[in-house]
């Protein structure tokens, strides 16, 4: 693996553990500098550190790959015209969906509970901190790209067939989450970005992709929260009933 990249992996895993230290930190100058009420920094504190961390991370991994040469075979081959991958781009946006969609199927016929609750927590956090939707929407789906496809798995396909290599990076990508029970969903929507790379070899697709659903998704959970979760627990009912008549 290139320097560049272990760097970009060091500055990823650094980032996600960062907030056993800047959160308590970003806490005290809350309350000893700033003079905030206990409770309201309290409540703030984990939406302010997201966006830093992140915003941080991001940073410094475009100075690195600004500096990087390429150094994959998805990175060394020719992409695809403009006009395709924008295509690719917006069909990788159903396609996700549709992975998605099968994925949540194949979970809950395996008896895994509908909903995540990864998503809930960062719903939360919006609610707090407006400013922190750039990261569930936008920021954390670029690293992602980055970590996940451009390095984990440009490397991987470099060494074994394209389903092996989406199969182990997508795993990885499932468990980065801290939602093992979801294993099935994640990886279904890392098999699709996967694939949108390898079929443009363009990080941009699956970036732009990747992006658009994440911002769907929070756009959808913050405006329709209680619709939604209406609709869910009635989906839930419906499948429980259909399921009773085949025992």
């Amino acid at each position: 693996m290139k320097k560049h990249f272990g760097f970009i992996l060091i500055a990823y895993i650094v980032m996600q553990l960062s907030s056993i230290v800047g959160v308590p930190l970003l806490y005290k100058i809350g309350v000893d500098v700033l003079g905030k009420p206990d409770e309201t920094v309290r409540s703030l504190v984990p939406g302010y550190w997201l966006v830093i961390s992140f915003t941080l991370t991001l940073l410094i991994v475009g100075g690195i790959l600004r500096k990087s040469e390429t150094s994959t075979r998805l990175e060394r081959s020719a992409p695809i015209g403009a006009g395709r991958s924008i295509v690719w781009a917006v069909l990788g946006i159903f396609m996700a969906f549709i992975a998605q969609s099968v994925a949540i199927q194949v979970e809950y016929a395996l008896g895994i509970q509908m909903g995540s609750e990864n998503t809930q927590m960062i719903i939360g956090i919006i609610e707090k901190v407006p400013l922190s939707m750039l990261v569930a929407a936008i920021i954390g789906p670029i690293l992602e790209e980055i970590v996940f496809r451009k390095i984990i798995f440009g490397v991987l396909y470099e060494k074994m067939h394209f389903f092996f290599a989406a199969l182990i990076s997508s795993v990885i990508f499932a468990l980065a989450h801290f939602e093992p029970e979801h294993v099935i969903l994640y990886s279904a929507m890392g098999f699709t970005f996967a694939f949108l790379y390898v079929k443009t070899k363009r990080i941009l697709v699956p970036i732009f992709a990747h992006v658009a659903m994440n911002t769907t998704v929070v756009l959808m959970q913050s405006i329709y929260k209680d619709e939604i979760e209406k609709m869910m627990n009635e989906a839930e009912k419906i499948q429980g009933f259909i399921g009773g008549l085949f025992l």
